[in-house]
This record gives structure tokens, sequence and C-alpha cells, in this order.
């Protein structure tokens, strides 16, 4: 593991030891070449994340891809993470437009320049997949966000990551399902991580909506600061208190109106107070 400049570098396990195979293999270069093409896609990531203001913890490298971890302290809005995210796919393009670039003035052409090419596309494509947490099922979770509540936000990101991970590992299985011998490994891998991790953060919703609520704080202070309007939440005074936070969502504060079986408004209360009675509850 290395530090740079408060940014944790490190490699999966198992990279190093496909690195390691790929020297007996004879396919060192290639995978010496994806592992540049995918670092500089995650530095396109980290790169955009600082230039907006956004902390990045750490930059790891996994057997089949990486992954950049930026620090949500509850003022990572919609738009921040669809830049953040379509930034690493920009670098691809950027590296496509250099290879072109450099073959039309003949400083480079031949095999290599192709697959240099290639695996570039590739990369950039996969990566925008609808399907946490790659770049794809970022930008879908961050523009759900806009609409809809965080809570729902999560449950239908999370379930349609789960349903494209299973449609992948799928379609890499087709082969041995028709009864053929070659199986797409590399996407069954992919398929099969991807579907895991899905299921395994499926089950972690209740946490990281925890997590959400506990980073409030910043956007009651980014609205005060504005003087912007809080969007307005209708409740019953019996209405369960998990019911009206997994109504709130991601860029709006609310301000909560209880109202009585005639309609009449007997009380108004802030998001901070519904969230401390939450907490207070669960302690």
């Amino acid at each position: 593991m290395i530090n740079v400049m408060g940014i944790r570098l490190s490699l999966h396990p198992v990279f190093v030891l496909v690195m390691m195979l790929s020297v007996v293999t004879g396919r060192f270069i290639e995978l010496l070449t994806l592992f540049a093409i995918v670092f500089i896609h995650e530095l396109g990531h980290a790169s955009c994340a600082l230039l907006l203001g956004i902390r990045v913890t750490s930059i790891q490298m996994l057997p089949f891809g990486g992954v950049a971890t930026i620090e949500d302290r509850g003022d990572l809005t919609a738009r921040k993470e669809i830049l953040i995210s379509l930034a690493g796919p920009l670098q691809n393009v950027m590296m496509i437009a250099a290879a072109y670039a450099m073959n039309a003035t003949g400083m480079w052409d031949g095999q290599f320049l192709r697959y240099f090419i290639s695996s570039n596309i590739i990369i950039a494509l996969f990566n925008l997949l609808p399907i946490l947490p790659l770049d794809g099922g970022k930008i879908i979770q961050a523009l759900l966000s806009i609409f809809l509540p965080y809570h729902r936000t999560l449950l239908v990101t999370y379930k349609i990551s789960i349903i494209f991970s299973a449609m992948m590992l799928t379609y890499a299985c087709l082969p041995l399902i028709r009864g053929q011998e070659m199986v797409d490994l590399n996407a069954a891998m992919m398929g099969s991580f991807l579907l895991y991790s899905n299921i395994v953060d499926f089950r972690n919703i209740p946490y990281r909506f925890v997590r959400f609520l506990m980073n409030r704080d910043i956007l009651f202070s980014a609205h005060a600061s504005s003087g912007s309007l809080a969007q307005p939440i209708i409740s019953m005074p019996a209405k369960p208190l998990d019911n009206i936070l997994r109504l709130f969502k991601r860029e709006k504060y609310h301000m909560i109106y209880v109202m009585d079986k005639h309609g009449n408004i007997v009380g108004v209360l802030p998001e901070q107070r519904i969230i401390k009675s939450y907490f207070d509850k669960r302690t």
C-alpha cells in the first residue's frame, strides 16, 4: 500500500497473483497495458472529485478493474457524482483520441495500437453498464436521487444492479447451458463478483441509509446559508418515524407538517427533530 497526498494506492492480492501468472503465460505486456488504462481511468475519477472539493480516500486495483473511493460527507450532490462518474470513461475517450492522433502522424501503428484502442472501448463501455459500483450504476443512482426519496433510490438501483449482474453471469454461462465446453471466464468472474457484492450491499441498505441521515447536518447548513425553501412532508401523528425518514430526498431539506384526522396542522417540525428522535429511540 502506498500513500500519495492522503490517497491510499493499493493492489488487490488476487490482482497481484494475476500479474504474476501473466508472466508465465506470456501476456504480461497486455495485462500491464490494461493496468495502465484502468489506473488512468480511476485517476480521472479521483482528479474530478478533488477539483469538486470531494476528498478521495483510496484507489485500489482489483482483478476486474479498479475503484476510486470518495468520501461522502453529505455534500456530494447528484450533479457532482455524475461528473465524477463520467470523468473515468472520458479518460478512455481521450486515450483513444490520442492513439488515433499518433497513428495519423505515423508515430504508432500495428496490432498493439488496435489492442490499445479496443481495450479502452471495452473498459469504457463495461463501466457504463447500469450496475453498482460501476460508473453507469452510479450515474443512474444519482439521477434517480433527484426525483425519488433516497431510501427508495437505494432499493431501486441495487435491484437493477442485481438483475443486470445476473444477466451478465447468465450470458457468460450460456455456452455451458447449451452443452458447449467454452465459457467466457472473464465475464463469469465479473458477473459473479458484481452479483455477490450487490446482494451484500442490498442487505446493508439500512446501514447506508443511517449514514445518510447522520450527514444531513451539512445539507441543513447549505440550505440555511442559501436561504432556499424547505420541501414539506405531510404526516399523521401516529406515523412511524421510519416511514417519515424514508421520504427524505438527497438534496432537499424537509419540514414535517403534522396533521390531525381533520386535516388541521398540529405541529411543524424540522427534519433534525425527526432524525434526533429516531436515533434517541434506537439507543
